[in-house]
């Protein structure tokens, strides 16, 4: 019999898990000096101790390789065991892989302007949200103002205020400068009759969107839309529907009642903060 302390020695496990292990029934002692306490194991439990710390290895759980262990244990179901970890670690490897990739590419971007990037894009699920919509095709990018009164009109008619920022989803299958199909809409907590142009819909969630915040006015978007739509290029994603932009803050004068929308607006131009979102998925 050895002493805790010569078996740690010996396996060149710590006598701290050791201990541990016989806590949770994983390695118990072959013995308890009961009137010491002292701990004694024998060298048959080697083999024992050598698959625990085998099974550690490959990532199992001191649970799971309780399990493992465990002699009545069919084969086909350890089998099944180590093909989840087998996936498990093949989804983390796809990961990591993918975090590589964007360090290289914020790495060749810091590298190319000799400074921090100005925009920092992040990777997201968004959560499906009731909205009133309305949807149109207009002559120009800036004509949907007018979808904005008309849900502001809407809201206020109904005594309602808005639940969240406001978006615009654009519908189009590729850029258009004129006769855009774009859709207005805003998050409502209650429900809500239709008209005949405002619906009432769950806007879709998203699995996985790259997004982009956009700082200032409105003049300066695209440089912003090419900095995101670079990015999703570089780092092995691709575009999978429409895009959408989220008013965070926005402009607040071309409202007779700006309160329906609430914090969501501000007077200053410089101010305004739009999340701009596609929906991805890897290459």
């Amino acid at each position: 019999m050895l002493k805790i302390g010569d078996f740690s020695k010996l396996s060149r496990v710590s006598v701290k898990t050791l201990r541990y292990y016989d806590e949770v029934g994983l390695l118990n002692s072959s013995q308890v000096d009961r009137f010491t306490g002292y701990r004694y194991y024998s060298i048959e439990q080697i083999p024992r101790l050598n698959r625990i710390l085998a099974f550690k290895d490959l990532g199992f759980s001191l649970e799971q390789i309780a399990r493992l262990l465990d002699e009545n244990l069919p084969p086909a179901q350890i089998r099944g065991m180590l093909r989840m970890k087998q996936a498990e670690i093949q989804d983390q490897l796809e990961e990591e892989q993918a975090r590589l990739r964007r360090i290289e590419a914020r790495l060749r971007q810091i590298e190319q302007e000799d400074s921090m990037p100005t925009y920092d894009i992040v990777l997201k699920k968004v959560d499906p949200q009731r909205v009133i919509s309305v949807r149109d095709t207009l002559p120009t990018f800036g004509d949907q103002v007018s979808l904005w009164i008309e849900l502001a009109n809407y809201l206020i008619s109904r005594k309602t205020k808005a639940a969240g920022p406001s978006i615009t989803i654009y519908h189009d299958p590729e850029y258009c400068e004129r006769d855009v199909d774009l859709e207005t809409a805003t998050p409502v907590s209650v429900s809500l009759p239709e008209s005949q142009r405002v619906k009432v819909r769950e806007l879709p969630g998203i699995d996985l969107v790259a997004t982009l915040i956009h700082k200032g006015r409105y003049e300066n978007f695209g440089q912003t839309y090419s900095a995101l739509v670079s990015w999703i290029e570089a780092n092995g994603y691709r575009i999978t529907g429409p895009n959408r932009e989220v008013y965070l803050l926005c402009a607040a004068n071309v409202y007779d009642d700006p309160t329906v929308f609430g914090e969501y607006l501000t007077e200053d131009p410089d101010e305004f903060l739009t999340e701009i979102q596609f929906p991805v998925d890897k290459v």
